[in-house]
This record gives structure tokens, C-alpha cells and sequence, in this order.
């Protein structure tokens, strides 16, 4: 089932999101929405808190050399921690949440995270380069970050006056 994304300035963005303790059909279903949701928005990740659930999960899936999504390549990634990091890379990131504003962000390289699967599981994963910048950007969101938030402060101006466009071309 599609979900509805919620939009940059909605308050329900700036949320702390809860740990996941019940890794049961309810969590599942989520997980499968929210896969089903990214893909058809043309997103490569969603956390749970950009479609007012406030649990620590979130769906990354980048697209392979020829452009296309697989499925089998979906990382379900609950309660996650950065255990390392290293290095540093400027990203141009986008959100689904802030639709439209791209902008360069700087982030580590290569991290190193601990998580649990859909089941409850843990899984430990290195990450590096793209990989490692959607997995940053999409653990932000649990903890009430939006990408523009981590701009420097002319950056965030020129975001705030873009954003203010485009709200008065809508009306």
C-alpha cells in the first residue's frame, strides 16, 4: 500500500524516532509499505518517520550501474548504530521529504553500523561512498534531521528562500 510522505516543514519530521521492540507482522507490513511507497516516489531510501511512524527504521535501495532498482538489493535497516567512521565526502543528496532541493552535504566516507533485520536479527554492515551517504542521511531522520538542517548557513538561506518561491507559485 502507498503511503503518504510527509513534507518539509511538517513538525512530525522533527521527531525523535522510538527503538523498534516488536519485530512482528505489524513492522513487516511497514516495511513492505514503505519499499513499495520509495519506489514508486523514485526514491533509493525512506525512514519510517517520513510516513508518520516514529521507529527507528528505515529502507535503503540504490540503483545498480544500469540504473534499476532490485529488490534483492533492499537493506532493511532497524535500530541502527554507527559503531565507525571515517573519511569525509561531499554528496549532492535530495529527499523525498524536502521534494525538488538538492544540495551538496558533507558526510564520512565509510561507516561501519549495527542494525537488526525485519525478524530481529542483528547484521552488522560496512559502508562506503553512496552507500554510506544514503544510510547517514536516512538515520538523520530518525533522530528529527532533515539534509538542509546539516547546510551552512547560506546554503539554508538560499534553500529557505527557494522553498518560500515555491509555496507562493502554489498558491
Amino acid at each position: 500500500m502507498l503511503l503518504e510522505v510527509l513534507h518539509y516543514p511538517n513538525p512530525t519530521l522533527k521527531k525523535r524516532s522510538k527503538e523498534v521492540i516488536r519485530f512482528d507482522h505489524e513492522l513487516h507490513t511497514l516495511l513492505d509499505d514503505m519499499y513499495e511507497t520509495m519506489i514508486a516516489k523514485d526514491g533509493v531510501g525512506l525512514a519510517a518517520i517520513q510516513v508518520g511512524r516514529d521507529l527507528r527504521a528505515l529502507i535503503i535501495n540504490l540503483p545498480r550501474e544500469d540504473k534499476t532498482q532490485y529488490k534483492e538489493d533492499l537493506l532493511e535497516i532497524v535500530n541502527p548504530k554507527i559503531m565507525h567512521k571515517e573519511g569525509e565526502i561531499f554528496f549532492s543528496e535530495g529527499c523525498l521529504s524536502v521534494p525538488n532541493f538538492y544540495e551538496d552535504v558533507l558526510r564520512f566516507d565509510v561507516i561501519d553500523i549495527e542494525y537488526q533485520d525485519r525478524f530481529g536479527q542483528m547484521c552488522r554492515l560496512q559502508a562506503e561512498g553512496y552507500l554510506a551517504v544514503a544510510i547517514q542521511h536516512e538515520m538523520d531522520h530518525l533522530d528529527g534531521v532533515l539534509f538542509v538542517d546539516r547546510l551552512s548557513i547560506i546554503k539554508r538561506k538560499k534553500f529557505e528562500k527557494e522553498f518560500k518561491r515555491l509555496q507562493k507559485n502554489k498558491r
